[in-house]
C-alpha cells in the first residue's frame, strides 16, 4: 500500500515542498496540542450541533460541515496565519501569482457507517479551464481528530498530480492520510483524493483551511461568510489573506457606493478599516507593467 510521507514541523520548507512536488502530499506531525483543537470545537459547537448531513453519495449522508471559521473561531483565525503552514503555502503559490489568498474554510467531520468518497482532484472546481501546468490549490487539513485507517482518513494517491488525466489508481497506489490529533496533512489541488470510509463508531473531524493564487474565484465567498462588520475585529493580514485587499494594481477594487466626495472611488478594500495604502497603491513603470503581463511560457 502507498504511504503519505511525514515531517516534523522542524523540517526544512525545501524538504517539505521537495516531498509535495513528488508526491503532492505531506504530513506535519503534531504541529499545536490537542488543548488547541478542543477550544476550537468548542468555539464552533453551538454550530456542530444544529449542521445537517450530505445530501448525496459525494458530500455524504454521514458527513457534516461546518463553514465560515474565520468569522466564527478565534482559534481557526490563528490556523489561517500559522507562519510554518503560510511560509510554504507562498513558496508553493507565488511562482503562479502575484499573492496567495484563502481559499475555502470548513469543519468536516465523517460520521460512523460513512462510505468513501469517489476520488478527485480539487482543481475540477473551476471547471478544467486552468492550464495543469499551474497549481490551483494548497490545501491544509488540521486533525481535529485521530485520522485512522478505519475512521475515515483521508484517501490519497501520491504522485498523481502527474498523471494523465483519465488514469485510475490500482488499490495498491492509494495511500491513507493516518495521523494525530493537532497534526496536519498538507496536499495539492491536483492529486486524486477523497474521504474514507467510517467503520468505527467514532467521529473522525478534520478543519479544512485552504489557500489559492489570489486572482482565482474562491470556493468560499468570504466576503459573504465574514463580512465588513466582522472582518474589522481581525489583523490586518488576515483581512488581507481572506480577500479584503487588491491582488494586483486594479484587480479586486472597490468603490463605497454611499460616499460622494470621490475620496473611496476604485480604492482598496483595506481602505474600509484604515487610511493605509496597500503594496499596489502606486502604480508600476509602464516598463513593469509591461513585463508582469508578458510573462515567459515555463
Amino acid at each position: 500500500m502507498a504511504e503519505v510521507k511525514h515531517i516534523s514541523i522542524d523540517t526544512r520548507d525545501e524538504e517539505a515542498l521537495e516531498i509535495i512536488d513528488n508526491d503532492a502530499a505531506v504530513i506535519i506531525d503534531d504541529v499545536i496540542p490537542e488543548s488547541k483543537i478542543n477550544t476550537i470545537l468548542e468555539e464552533l459547537d453551538p454550530f456542530i450541533k444544529g449542521n445537517l448531513k450530505g445530501a448525496d453519495e459525494f458530500t455524504g449522508f454521514q458527513t457534516s460541515r461546518v463553514g465560515a471559521l474565520i468569522a466564527r473561531s478565534h482559534g481557526c483565525r490563528d490556523l489561517a496565519m500559522h507562519t510554518k503552514i503560510n511560509s510554504l503555502a507562498s513558496k508553493f503559490l507565488e511562482p503562479h501569482c502575484d499573492n496567495y489568498q484563502l481559499h475555502f474554510t470548513s469543519l468536516i467531520t465523517i460520521g460512523p457507517g460513512e462510505t468513501k468518497q469517489i476520488l478527485h482532484r480539487d482543481r475540477g472546481l473551476w471547471g478544467g479551464y486552468i492550464s495543469r501546468k499551474i497549481e490551483t490549490q494548497f490545501a491544509v487539513v488540521w486533525a481535529a481528530s485521530d485520522f485512522t485507517y478505519e475512521n475515515g482518513a483521508t484517501q490519497l494517491v501520491p504522485g498523481s498530480h502527474k498523471w494523465d488525466a483519465k488514469r485510475e489508481p490500482k488499490k495498491d497506489e492509494i495511500a491513507y492520510a493516518e495521523m494525530k490529533k493537532g497534526s496536519v496533512l498538507i496536499y495539492t489541488g491536483s492529486v486524486l483524493h477523497g474521504g474514507g470510509d467510517n467503520t468505527t463508531g467514532d467521529l473522525r473531524s478534520g478543519i479544512f483551511i485552504h489557500y489559492a493564487p489570489g486572482w482565482i474565484r474562491q470556493q468560499e465567498n468570504q466576503y459573504l461568510s465574514c463580512p465588513p462588520e466582522i472582518a474589522k475585529e481581525l489583523s490586518p493580514e488576515l483581512r488581507s489573506l481572506i480577500g479584503y485587499s487588491k491582488g494586483g494594481y486594479v484587480m479586486g477594487f472597490y468603490s463605497d457606493p454611499n460616499h460622494l466626495d470621490g475620496k473611496l472611488e476604485s480604492v482598496t478594500p483595506e481602505k474600509i478599516f484604515s487610511d493605509e495604502k496597500d503594496k499596489f497603491t502606486v502604480l508600476a513603470s509602464p516598463e513593469n507593467l509591461v513585463k508582469g503581463s508578458t510573462r515567459k511560457k515555463p
